[in-house]
């Protein structure tokens, strides 16, 4: 590739506000390496279109935010293990003109609870069913979790996980009813939905505080702000705690790993993650 440097990316839509943008750049400028990392607003009409115009300038890869998450699928060559599991990808990697599909959520998530606690043997309390719900819960799974409790309020995206993690470990549905009191053999507890975050912040995650142990780690996917309400209740109560931004800084980390085959230093990645929030 002939350009001035390799080009990284981000199809999302809308283009704006994406903070992965900054970390990546941080990490690229710290260890002088000759790519740039640039957010694109791509309408889902326009995907195929967009993915041959990243073919045909030889992209090392790029990222991919929802709704393009699952449709990508059918214009790539190859999933890696948890992507093809997942259904999902959101992160790409031209291997040799090849596009392979790789899933970094939930390994950025399994990365930053590794640093606190080791989720094998564990039961692990899932809040949600979403895109990131599910990353988390099949990287938890096949990093060898006891039991993965799945709490959603449409029964249908639950039970539809729920089939998904059984075949890799024991998985519980739990209907999300009003103040939901979480298992008592729950020993790590994942908030995996945007309840709490900046902007819906109003919104309360609907569960019996009170039904959190000391004993418990509590992780939050949210970033804005860090430390969410759910957080704050558990650091009362002398749970340890994982906030959101190890997940988006770790996932970066492993998607530059992809892209250049650089371990780039993540406090680099966290430091501007700070700032830019």
């Amino acid at each position: 590739m002939n350009f001035l440097s390799q080009l990284t990316g981000c199809f999302s839509i809308p283009a704006d506000g994406n903070p992965t943008v900054a970390i990546v750049e941080a990490a690229y400028a710290n260890h002088k390496l000759n790519f740039r990392y640039i957010n694109t607003e791509v309408q889902s009409k326009d995907l195929g279109e967009a993915i041959a115009g990243a073919r045909a300038m030889n992209w090392a890869g790029f990222h991919l935010s929802s709704p393009h998450k699952v449709e990508i699928i059918k214009y790539l060559d190859e999933l890696g293990q948890s992507a093809e599991l997942m259904g999902a990808v959101n992160c790409v990697v031209n291997k040799n003109g090849k596009l392979i599909g790789e899933n970094t959520d939930g390994k950025g998530f399994l990365q930053s609870l590794k640093e606190v606690v080791n989720p094998t043997g564990k039961t692990v309390t899932i809040l949600g069913a979403g895109g990131a719900a599910r990353a988390i819960a099949v990287e938890i799974a096949l990093a060898g979790a006891k039991t993965v409790n799945i709490v959603n309020r449409d029964s249908g995206r639950g039970k539809e996980m729920n089939q998904l993690v059984s075949t890799l470990c024991q998985s519980n549905y739990y209907p999300w009813d009003s103040n939901f009191a979480v298992p008592t053999e729950t020993e790590i507890l994942v908030n995996a939905t945007t309840v709490g975050m900046h902007g819906n912040s109003d919104a309360s995650l609907d569960i019996f505080f009170d039904s959190m142990n000391s004993s418990m780690v509590v992780a939050d996917v949210i970033i804005n702000p860090p430390q969410t309400e759910l957080l704050s209740r558990a650091t009362a109560i002398g749970c340890k705690t994982i906030d959101g931004l190890g997940m988006v800084v770790n996932q970066g980390v492993l998607a530059i790993k992809y892209w250049t085959g650089v371990d780039v230093d993540a406090d680099v990645m966290r430091k501007k993650l700070l700032e830019v929030l």
